[in-house]
């Protein structure tokens, strides 16, 4: 697979987890506030910020980050690429939709920070663990012996 089909499947993958975390979101907010508080539904509108922020965080890190792998990344570093991922959805909002619009821009900066932030906490969760170096006393030990049972 070539590099651009990877990187426009990483995209779309961060796109539709984005979108599937605020389309949540969206639901809370239309439990509270009722259905015809908005022309939108908040899910759907949520949904599909969620999706554009995600794909142009993912457009962003690949751009800026291409080097490093996720498990190189801080938590801070991916935070700020995903508030800035979210910022710039805002910015293009305000650019095409009027001056009215500038409001949505750190709304949704602090949201992709916040998914960025989830993003690469569910990434390191499921991660393989690193291996034990070969001379490691408790690798002969029975699984849920020794001191790392407890993890």
């Amino acid at each position: 697979m070539s590099a651009w089909w990877r990187r426009l499947r990483a995209a779309l993958g961060m796109g539709l987890i984005w979108g599937t975390a605020w389309f949540l979101a969206g639901m809370g907010l239309l439990l509270i506030v009722g259905p015809d508080a908005a022309d939108v539904p908040f899910p759907l509108g949520f949904g599909l910020l969620g999706f554009l922020s995600g794909a142009l965080f993912s457009g962003v890190f690949a751009l800026v980050e291409r080097r490093r792998r996720l498990d190189q990344m801080s938590l801070g570093r991916f935070t700020g690429w995903g508030a800035l991922g979210g910022g710039l959805l805002g910015g293009l909002f305000t650019l095409f939709g009027g001056a009215e619009l500038v409001g949505m821009i750190p709304v949704l900066a602090v949201a992709g920070g916040a998914s960025a932030a989830g993003a690469l906490a569910l990434a390191r969760r499921g991660a393989p663990p690193t291996p034990l170096p070969p001379d490691d006393p408790t690798e002969a030990l029975p699984p849920g012996s020794g001191s790392r049972a407890g993890r």
